[in-house]
Parts: structure tokens; C-alpha cells; sequence
């Protein structure tokens, strides 16, 4: 029974161990079904960049994960290698779809709108509130970040974020870059229980990380391509903090999960998350890619749990949900956002803990000390900045145009 099947018996749920997906053999691509036309960057729904750019990221950081895992062991390298072929081309169709009239600024700005909406959903429904802290803490610091790259694209090249953001997304300061400079000791939290947590607590932990990785990975490739210095330093700057993040949300991982049991949560998040996208989406030869990568993740997980049973010799549903949880929420987030902004804008860290601002290590306020010494990037960028409709240029036409000429004062006079 293929996936399509089950899901218009039950049109609200995936059930993981009735279904076998696309078999790996028949996981198939030419050069044309890689490379499709790219979605419009203002035609399309904006929240159809935003599964574009997180599934690029959630098959980017799996075929790290399998690299990383082929290297260690062995036995799975055949399996891996298969596997991971077949991920590299998904990421491949998919990042693809990305129109080559993004400026590298604008595509930023969709990273941002990533960052913000689907952290604030996934804090909503995740079930640990110490976890949902982690992300409400995370998501006022991706905030201000698209705040100050707004900034940027108005000054760099005269463009309005909300173009790219569709007012989906406020464009207004979070926690301020300039403080959100920490020792690394102070990014680290408390790990989830992997014989306790719920499964959607770790998938979660899972789609964040990979989204923060590949943000990372992006900032540090993009950064030293632009002329213009500030540009430079704020990609920089920024950049850093995702390398927090990454570590942030890379802690809450359990260090105790095996290899193969984190091998499956991947396969499985996996499935998840183009479960969700496929439910959202509105564009609908998008939409058929999500359900297709949704049949392959599924293959993927059947060769994987038997190789669990096989190695480990337990029972995959000890890990895995009988039934995928309820699909991301690809949709605005702006109340919440809000409502996490006025509460928690303080907020920093000690250690683990999460304190307020003033109670802060005396290592972190070194760092941070230390670090901004020479001034701060993301200061720099968006002094006086205030976003508005149409840029800061319409703003100052608008002012001149209700100003009379020079001609016109001395008729006046």
C-alpha cells in the first residue's frame, strides 16, 4: 500500500510501520527531474521558500550524519552509501528549486523567516517545557538577526525585506546581536532522556539543529563574497551566533543514543518533516515533490529499522512512534513571537540555566566584552534604522516630495 493510500484513509496521520515506501532500487533521478524550474520569488507563497529552504538544510545535515556515521562503522557503509545517494539527490532537487533572482541578501532574509516560524512552531508544540524554553531562547536571537540583515538590504541594495517576507514576519528588533555573544560553556543545555522523551522531542531537536546548521554553513560561504565591509562583518558576526546555536541545540541531543538509533530518528524525522510539508504545501508541483521524498524516506526507514533489528537486535517501536505526530504549523507565528519577545527579552545564560541578563557568568561577560571591543557589526548596520514599506528611500521621497522646491519657496516668498 503506498503512502498516498493510507493517507486518504486517514488523511490525518502516517503510520510508520504499516507502510514500506518507495523500495531503494527504484529511487531514481535524471538531470532534469534535478534540476525543475525554480519557484517564483514573489509569485510563490513565501512559506513555500521556507519548506524549500529547511528540507535543504534537514538532507544537508543527514548526509553529514551519514558520513560521519560511515566513517565509524563498517558494517553500515554499504547502507549508508545507497542511502545516502539517494539523500544527496533530494537536497539536490530541492535546493535547486531556489530561483537564481534572490540576491544572496534576499535568500538570507528567507533563512531568517525560517529560523522565526519554524522555531516558534515547533516551541509550541514541543511537550518538555525545558525544551521549549530552548527554542523561545533561540528564536528572539534569529529575530533580531533578520532585523539587522533588513536593514542591510535596504542599504545595500535599496530592497524591502517584506518583498521576500510577505508580511508574514515583523521586521523589528529581538534580543540584540551585541548581547547575544556567549562563552561556550553558556550555550550547552541539558540533554533530553533518550528512555523518556517523547518522540517528537527528539525530532524536533533534530529539524531545529539542521536548520541552524546549514544556516551556519551558509553565513560562512556567502560572507566573504560581498565587497562592501560591513556586509563582511555582519555576516561574520552573525555567522558566530549560529555556530552558538548549533551547539545549543546540538547539546539537547542524548549522547547515549546508538549510532543506529540515531540513524533511524534521522530517517524518521525525515519522513516527518516532508509529512508536514506536503500538508501545507499550496503549490502543487511542489507539493507532489514533498509526497514523493515522503515515499523515499520511507524506503530509506525500512532498510534502517531492519538493520536496528538486525545489529541491535530491539524493537524499532521502542524508538519510534507508531504515528507521526501532527504536522508542523506552516503559518505565521507573529502573536507568539510577540508575546516571547515582550516576556523574554532579557533572558540570557548561565551554564544550563536560563537567568536573567543580569545574572549572567562572569566568562560570558568577558567574551562578550572582549569580542565587541573594535565595535559591533550588527550595531553598525542598522543605526537609525527603523523598517518601513518601500525602504527608508521611499520614506525620504515621500518627506522631499511634501517639501516645495527651492523655486517654489522664493515664488512663496
Amino acid at each position: 500500500m503506498t503512502t498516498t493510500a493510507i493517507l486518504k484513509e486517514d488523511a490525518m496521520s502516517v503510520r510508520l510501520f504499516d507502510n514500506k515506501g518507495t523500495p531503494l532500487d527504484r529511487q531514481k533521478f535524471t538531470w532534469k527531474e534535478l534540476v525543475q524550474k525554480p519557484i517564483s520569488k514573489l509569485d510563490n507563497d513565501a512559506f513555500t521558500r521556507v519548506r524549500v529552504i529547511l528540507m535543504n538544510g534537514i538532507e544537508q545535515q543527514a548526509n553529514r550524519f551519514q558520513h560521519m556515521c560511515a566513517q565509524l562503522n563498517g558494517e553500515l557503509r554499504s547502507p549508508l552509501a545507497q542511502i545516502r545517494r539517494v539523500e544527496h539527490h533530494q537536497q539536490t532537487m530541492i535546493n535547486w528549486l531556489l530561483s537564481g533572482d534572490h540576491s544572496p541578501i534576499e535568500t538570507t532574509i528567507g533563512y531568517e523567516q525560517v529560523a522565526i516560524e519554524v522555531t516558534a512552531a515547533i516551541a509550541q508544540q514541543e511537550p518538555d517545557p525545558y525544551l521549549a524554553q530552548v527554542y523561545r531562547f533561540g528564536l528572539l536571537e534569529d529575530f533580531d538577526h533578520m532585523y539587522r540583515y533588513s536593514a542591510l538590504l535596504d542599504r545595500v541594495e535599496g530592497k524591502d525585506a517584506n518583498n521576500i517576507l510577505q508580511c508574514y514576519t515583523d521586521v523589528v528588533p529581538g534580543r540584540p546581536t551585541i548581547i547575544e555573544h556567549r562563552h561556550p560553556t553558556d550555550d550547552l543545555c541539558d540533554h533530553y532522556n533518550r528512555e523518556t522523551a517523547k518522540p517528537v522531542s527528539k525530532m524536533n531537536a533534530l529539524t531545529i539543529m539542521s536548520g541552524e546548521y546549514q544556516t551556519r554553513d551558509y553565513y560562512m560561504n556567502i560572507g566573504p563574497t560581498f565587497a562592501d565591509p560591513v556586509a563582511r562583518q555582519l555576516y561574520a558576526e552573525i555567522a558566530s551566533i549560529e555556530e552558538q546555536h548549533v551547539t545549543q541545540y546540538g547539546s539537547i541531543i542524548d549522547p547515549n543514543e546508538t549510532w543506529l538509533e540515531k540513524w533511524m530518528l534521522y530517517e524518521a524525522n525525515e519522513a516527518y518533516n516532508y509529512y508536514s510539508c506536503m500538508e501545507a504545501e499550496t503549490n502543487p508541483r511542489i507539493k507532489a515533490i514533498w509526497e514523493r521524498f515522503l515515499d523515499y524516506e520511507l524506503g530509506h526507514l525500512n532498510v534502517v529499522t531492519e538493520l536496528f533489528k538486525k545489529h541491535e537486535r530491539r524493537d524499532p517501536a521502542e524508538i519510534l512512534p507508531e504515528i507521526l505526530p501532527d504536522p508542523i504549523a506552516y503559518e505565521s507565528q507573529r502573536d507568539f513571537v510577540r508575546t516571547t519577545l515582550e516576556k523574554e527579552l532579557e533572558m540570557s545564560k548561565a551554564g544550563v540555566d536560563f537567568v536573567d541578563r543580569m545574572k549572567e557568568t562572569e566568562a560570558t561577560q568577558a567574551y562578550r566584552k572582549h569580542i565587541n571591543s573594535e565595535g559591533s557589526p550588527s550595531e553598525a548596520v542598522s543605526a537609525g534604522y527603523k523598517w518601513q514599506p518601500g525602504t527608508e528611500l521611499a520614506g525620504k521621497t515621500a518627506k522631499d516630495a511634501a517639501k516645495p522646491s527651492a523655486n517654489k519657496r522664493e515664488q512663496l516668498a
